[in-house]
Order: C-alpha cells, then structure tokens, then sequence
C-alpha cells in the first residue's frame, strides 16, 4: 500500500490529530458501545473522504485510493473463501472432531496447567479460532479448575495461550491467513518461519505451566468425558480421518502454492465425509457455503463443531476490505507518510525497525483493541522500512502475528479481552500475568530482531 502516492502533504501535527482521532473513535465505539468495528471504521472513511476533499484532493484520486488500498487484500479474501470451505469439510469428513479427540485423550489431574496449554492448542490449531477454543473447551477446564479448587487465574491463562497459540500457527486462523497476505508471503512459508520465535515460547510455557500445575489433584473429569462422548456420537472418529493433515504437511514441505494445497486438502475431507456415509451433492454445497451444522444433543460439542463455510468468512473479509480501504486514504492523503517521515531516522537497523513494528501493533492493540487493524496498519506501515534494511517480508509478518495477533487477548477493552473476560468470566487484568505464551511473543520477537538471529535478509 505503500507504493500509494501521497495527494497532500500535511504537516505532522495535523496528520497525529487525525490518527488521535481515528483512535478515539474506535476506542469509543469498541469499548464503550461495544460495536463491532464494521460501522466506526466506515464512518472513518466517510470522515477521510471530507477531510480530503477540504484538502482540495479530487474525488476520483481519493476512489483511486481507496480502490488500491482494498485491492492489496485480494488474495486473503480469497484465501478466507478457501477457510471457510476447508473447515466445514474437515468437520464433516472428521479430521477436525478425531484431532480435539485425540487431544482430550491427554486430559489427567497431573501437570493441570500444562494439559489445558496443550489441549487448547491442539483445538486452536483444529478450528483455526481462538474466541472459539475458549467458548467451548476453555469453558469446560475452567469448570473443572473449579472442581478441582484451583486457581482459575492460571487456569484462565493456560487456556488463552493455548487457543492464541492455536489460533497463530494454524492454516485456518483468518489472523495468520492475514498476516501473510497483508506483506504477500506464501502463508505456509509464514507458518514456517513464526516457528523460530513461536516455538520457544510454546516450549517456556509448556514448562513454567507444568511447574506450577498442583500435585495430587483429585477430581472427577466428567466435563471431559462429556466432550468425549459427545465426539464419539457423531460417528466421525477415525485414525483415517486423519489424512488431510498428512497431506496438508507434505504438500507444504514441498512448497505447493497455499491456494492449491487448501483446495486438496479440502477435496479429501469431502471424500473422507463420502466414506463414511454417502451425501448428497446439494448436501455438500450446502455445508460448504453455510457450514456444517452439529446435532449430537451436547450443547457443547455441538457449539464446537457447528462452523465454518464461505459464509463464516463474509465478516471478516467486509472488515479486512473496509480496514484496507482506510489505510488506503491514509495513505492518499500522505497522513502515513507524514508520520513515519517524522519517525523514519530511528529505523536504520533491524533491530530498530522490528521494534518499531512490533511496538505499532502493541500500540493499535492496546489504543484501538482491533486485532485486524494492529496487522493490517502495521504490515502496511513498515513494509517499505523493512525493505529498506533488507529485511524479507516473512519477518515483518512473523511480527505483526508476534506482536499483534497475541496482544489483543491481554487488553481488556480489545475486542478478544471482553470476549473471553465474559465467556470464562474472570478479568482479564487476572489471567493477564498467567499469559505467558502470549507475553513471549512480543519480547522474544524484539530480541531476535536485535541479536539478528532467525532473520531472513532480503533475496538480491
């Protein structure tokens, strides 16, 4: 979006007053209204528009903006079109229902903490949604924590780490599908490379979680059991089920464009679902655009696995195509460009500069609580930086995920702060510090940055 030019030249001052104001307005309407983002981001753009115009900038150059701004997310809009699809289908052939399975399987009284970090992971990475892990899963272990009289504090922190991690590294996160689009990295080859920073953090909170999980806990894991059972009568838990992620790893070892290995990967679970028992073409198409829709009389496990399809994504690319077309008058207005020109001498090195970005989408979490704009304004903002420090574009997304995909989740006027402070009903400045996955990402990405270790320099 970068490659935007500027129609004005406003002075820093005025361009700061602009962002101040964008940020008030989101802050309001998110936290105080409790919007959804939709509305305060398009009554920005209207704003961007007259203030544009006042600016004696033409019509046409400001539509022309706005046009190249959404534009730059058209290849994650049809990525999101694929998620939808492949969740829907991996649901119904079973991979997704025998993966969280297989996960509760591990479920015992001993090393608590570390299993509830281990399962939600495996579920994060299963449904691609956070906000989803904790609804269901999370819910149920903070039940159990209860039962079991300990502390739903760690308990809390344990699960959100857990479904971020989940929802960070997984093919069908609409956040991961982002990141790597927003910068134009294959998003296989983003997963990749978030794995140098995203692994040792899994591994640090694997091991402080175990450490502090009580011993000799005694509970009945009813709750657990429930899910279990629950799993098993939808008839969809098969080893073999298991096929597409197989393929799905295989294809991204050999590089296969993300387009591509989706669409296989979603053609087996359909096959898979065939198998087990013959569907009707219009029942196929059906799941696919609207979701699958669960009926196994568990409440729970129904809400677990009733998603995906095209439609799910519906929201989420009307929020990515608004939130682009805002950067893209941010950027035709030269309000962007007027701040970073002020900025711009303390970004001479990596280190500095991936600091910078990482700090922008704390800041967009922390001021604005919008996970879709802290990646999307950030990845925009320091493109051209990073290439000026040779930097490939897979580091700038690795810190946009880094620094603002698992931020959003610590701020309790975020978007995923009220969401997971109401469903697992604890504050979310309680669970904050038992975050420690989520902690990591930021300081571990900023350290790499500055030792210049695990990056990856631009091809000549």
């Amino acid at each position: 979006m970068f490659r935007i030019a500027a129609k004005s030249n406003p002075r820093f001052i005025e361009a700061s007053f602009i962002i101040l104001l964008i940020i008030a307005m989101m802050a309001f309407s998110i936290g105080y209204l409790k919007a959804t983002p939709h509305i305060p981001i398009f009554l920005i753009i209207s704003l961007l528009i007259a203030y544009g115009l006042l600016k004696k900038v033409p019509f046409r150059e400001l539509e022309a903006g706005m046009v190249a701004g959404a534009s730059a997310g058209l290849g994650a809009v049809f990525i999101f079109f694929f998620i939808g699809i492949l969740i829907s289908s991996w649901i119904m052939g079973g991979t997704i229902p025998t993966l969280i399975y297989y996960g509760f399987l591990t479920v015992s009284p001993s090393f608590f903490f570390a299993i509830v970090f281990l399962i939600c992971s495996i579920v994060g990475i299963s449904v691609g949604s956070s906000l989803t892990t904790v609804a269901t899963v999370g819910v149920a272990f903070m039940g159990i924590a209860g039962a079991m009289d300990i502390s739903l504090a760690i308990t809390a922190g344990a699960i959100v780490s857990g479904a971020f991690f989940g929802d960070k590294m997984s093919p069908l996160s609409d956040t991961t599908n982002l990141a790597s689009g927003t910068v134009g990295v294959d998003l296989f080859e983003h997963i990749k490379n978030m794995g140098w920073t995203t692994i040792p953090a899994f591994g640090i909170s694997f091991v402080l979680y175990a450490i502090l999980s009580p011993t000799g806990a005694d509970t009945s894991f009813d709750t657990v059991e429930q899910y279990k059972e629950g799993l098993l009568s939808t008839g969809l838990i098969h080893w073999y089920t298991l096929l597409p992620i197989v393929v799905l790893v295989i294809m991204t070892i050999y590089k296969a464009p993300a387009l591509i290995t989706l669409a296989v990967v979603s053609i087996l679970g359909v096959g898979l679902a065939y198998i087990q028992e013959p569907i009707a073409l219009s029942n196929v198409f059906k799941i696919l655009f609207e979701g699958y829709v669960s009926d196994t009389g568990n409440k729970d496990v129904d809400a677990l696995l009733t998603r995906g399809g095209m439609s799910s994504m519906l929201a989420t690319i009307a929020l990515v195509l608004l939130a682009l077309t805002m950067g893209g008058l941010l950027f035709t207005l030269g309000i962007i460009q007027s701040i970073l020109a002020k900025v711009e001498s303390f970004f001479k090195s990596a280190g500095s500069v991936i600091t910078g970005a990482a700090i922008t989408g704390i800041g967009v979490n922390t001021l604005i609580g919008e996970q879709y704009l802290s990646i999307l304004l950030t990845g925009e903002a320091f493109k051209a930086q990073f290439a000026k420090v040779g930097l490939a574009p897979k580091n700038l997304s690795r810190v946009m995920e880094d620094a603002g995909t698992v931020v959003n989740p610590l701020v309790p006027w975020s978007v995923c702060g009220m969401f997971i402070a109401s469903v697992l009903d604890i504050p979310t400045t309680t669970y904050l510090p038992f975050t420690f996955f989520c902690l990591l990402g930021p300081i571990l990405t900023i350290i790499f940055g500055w030792s210049g270790k695990t990056l990856t320099k631009l091809e000549k």
